[in-house]
């Protein structure tokens, strides 16, 4: 009977349905933030450098004992690693959606400062740093020159020394990168 009656009026039934659009698209500049769900799941990010070392030494003595370490931490679901060749090991440690990121990213440099004695003198000298970082770009700036005053080295190290870190301090900023 309710359903009927939109049936036999079809233009009450859009003007509703219009109404109903319009109201929302009203009000959801007015929700919070945290209203929103999370979509993507909490990445953390492990990197560390052994100077001078190759791929195979990297995975070796720093990555997989890295990982061996991190593997038992609650609410991983899956870890990925790189090793290059310029002595970078890199782990992306991505947890169950829900999960606390900040919760997470003690966890893991709890874990790690349990394996910092085993690892070589030159990565113990550098430091292990953990990032919690999103999987995707919530925002990306370019920065030009009118009349093409400055070139694209000099905007790239005005924003690496005045805005990087000015955007980095940011509530809920996890990383900014210069492309």
């Amino acid at each position: 009977m309710f359903v009927e009656a939109f049936i036999k009026r079809p233009v009450f039934s859009t003007v509703c349905a219009l109404v109903i659009l319009l109201v929302g698209g009203v009000l959801i500049p007015n929700l919070p933030v945290a209203q929103y769900p999370d979509i993507a799941p909490p990445q953390v990010s492990v990197n560390a450098i052994y100077a001078g070392a190759s791929a195979d030494v990297v995975e070796s003595t720093v990555t997989n004992l890295l990982e061996r370490q991190i593997n038992g931490i609650e609410g991983v679901r899956y870890i990925s690693s790189s090793s290059s060749n310029s002595g970078l090991s890199s782990i992306n440690i991505t947890f169950e959606p829900g999960r606390d990121i900040d919760l997470a990213a003690v966890d893991v440099q709890n874990q790690l400062s349990v394996a910092q004695a085993q690892l070589p003198e030159s990565v113990q000298r550098t430091g292990v740093t953990v990032t919690k970082q999103s999987s995707g770009f919530l925002m990306a700036i370019g920065l030009f020159s009118e009349e093409n005053q400055y070139t694209p080295l000099f905007l790239s190290n005005y924003a690496d020394l005045y805005i990087v870190d000015a955007l980095k301090r940011l509530e809920g900023v996890g990383d900014v990168q210069i492309f």
